[in-house]
């Protein structure tokens, strides 16, 4: 189970019957006291967080109460082959059992487990749930797929029996995970629910070298790609500076809520809206937001600098070699398949990179997702979210009808602009639907993602989004 034989601390957190060798706490009982990170026991430098308290806190992970104090649940701890998990099981257990994958969490040596948003709606709903920290942190999908499927195992041990339908969601990195999670385990999972998900793999890097080649050939900057993350790493200051000399070419107020683009900035936010999913609604709040601040460590330029991939070699720092690449990539500036002569100019000006890795078929490095689902998957998407962007989704409904499967992909856009920000009711309707689709009832209704003309539309994304998104700013929907 994972890699390796498992070594299991399991502490039952339990409301009812004391289980031989477990901790009893009830709802009014007190929370076991939180505890120091422990080292891994298979990821040298790293250490595993106390699974009993939300990272970074003194919050005890606890059975929920209902109205009157009373627990509805009971919940399971513990860290197996380095990596920390949690389990709840409703009293009124349904016998499901949803597996949740966290996302990227930057490049820190120690990792954590949380609970997933849903966690009171999959209880109230009778669903159990289990979440795993994963042994490593960065963008390891693989250990992500591992360590994930390794809760079945846990769930059982902890439990005292299986499940007798699994589904498989998450955000973000995660909801790649639960893309190859299903594709690598056939026959395992009922349903899915990817959620602001890289379902384009190393499609997702080519966004990030997108936007920043298109912004190096408007501003006539000569940008370099390092071979190798050393390289890229020596680079890194340097472009920080090549950055904040072209930036008053494209605009001013960057890294705060008051931007403003020039003429060229906004033909640069053009290149980019068109490589990210196409024309689309609010995409001016949209790119205005995602310049408005930064990402660490260079967070003296703008979000989408930051990512640059020449500054890890296109390794993403785990890949054998450069996963991105734009050799055979036309830029465009608008939704119509001719080229204009200023697109015919930035491309060729672009800064073009030939990619020497690629898509892995196994779990290493960046693991391909096939879209070959082979069970229901509901997937949603802001947008406007240029950190993971709707494109994502695009290629996942492109490679699903590639394998006759876009009869079960249904795909939701919600108009707004922050990476995974979804309200609960919209998260919530997209969990009830999948449910019911496994169940057989119909297939649930989406958006026409591949339809660059419905995606165009000032209404686009309105179907589904039920809840404010502030940071959006589009036509409103229409009422009623």
């Amino acid at each position: 189970m994972g890699r390796g034989r498992i070594r299991l601390l399991l502490l039952s957190l339990a409301v009812g019957s004391l289980v031989a060798g477990s901790t009893l706490v009830t709802a009014a009982g007190a929370a076991p006291a939180c505890a120091a990170p422990v080292p891994s026991t298979t990821q040298p430098g790293y250490t595993v967080a106390d699974p009993n308290c939300d990272f970074g806190t003194q919050n005890p992970f606890v059975p929920l109460t209902d109205a009157q104090g009373n627990a509805i649940s009971e919940v399971h701890t513990g860290i197996a082959d380095g990596s920390a998990f949690r389990v709840e099981v409703p009293k009124n257990w349904n016998h499901d059992l949803v597996l949740w994958a966290h996302g990227f969490r930057g490049t820190g040596t120690t990792v954590w487990v949380d609970s997933p948003s849903l966690r009171r709606f999959f209880v109230e709903r009778g669903f159990a749930w289990a979440a795993s920290s994963y042994q490593t942190n960065g963008y390891d999908v693989g250990h992500g797929v591992t360590d994930t499927h390794a809760l079945i195992g846990l769930f059982r041990s902890a439990v005292g029996s299986g499940a007798r339908a699994l589904y498989m969601t998450g955000a973000s990195m995660g909801g790649h995970i639960t893309a190859v999670e299903i594709e690598h385990y056939r026959h395992t999972f009922a349903g899915a629910m990817p959620i602001c998900g890289v379902l384009g793999d190393t499609e997702l890097f080519d966004h990030f070298l997108d936007a920043n080649v298109t912004a190096a050939a408007l501003t006539g900057t000569q940008i370099r790609f390092p071979a190798t993350p050393a390289d890229g790493q020596a680079y890194a200051p340097v472009f920080a500076q090549q950055v904040l000399s072209a930036l008053p070419q494209l605009g001013s107020g960057f890294n705060t809520p008051g931007v403003q683009f020039t003429e060229l900035g906004r033909t640069w936010e053009a290149a980019v809206e068109q490589r990210s999913g196409g024309t689309r609604p609010g995409f001016d709040s949209a790119f205005a937001f995602w310049n408005s601040f930064g990402f660490a460590p260079l967070t003296n330029i703008p979000f989408l600098f930051g990512l640059y991939p020449g500054l890890s070699g296109g390794t993403i720092g785990i890949a054998p070699g450069n996963v991105t690449s734009n050799v055979d990539t036309v830029y465009q500036l608008d939704g119509k398949r001719s080229l204009t002569p200023a697109e015919r100019r930035l491309n060729q000006q672009v800064l073009r990179v030939a990619a020497t890795a690629e898509a892995s078929d196994d779990l290493t490095g960046i693991p391909a997702v096939h879209g070959d689902p082979r069970i229901p998957v509901l997937s949603m998407h802001t947008i406007g979210d240029l950190f993971v962007p709707f494109l994502m989704e695009q290629l996942y409904a492109q490679r699903a009808r590639h394998h006759d499967q876009s009869r079960l992909f249904v795909s939701r856009a919600i108009r707004g602009n922050g990476h995974c920000g979804f309200t609960a009711a919209e998260l919530q309707r997209g969990f009830d639907d999948l449910v019911g689709w496994v169940r057989g009832r119909h297939r649930p209704a989406g958006d026409a993602i591949l339809d660059r003309h419905q995606v165009a539309k000032e209404t686009f994304g309105c179907r589904f989004t039920d809840g404010a998104h502030p940071e959006f700013a589009g036509a409103p929907c229409p009422t009623g």
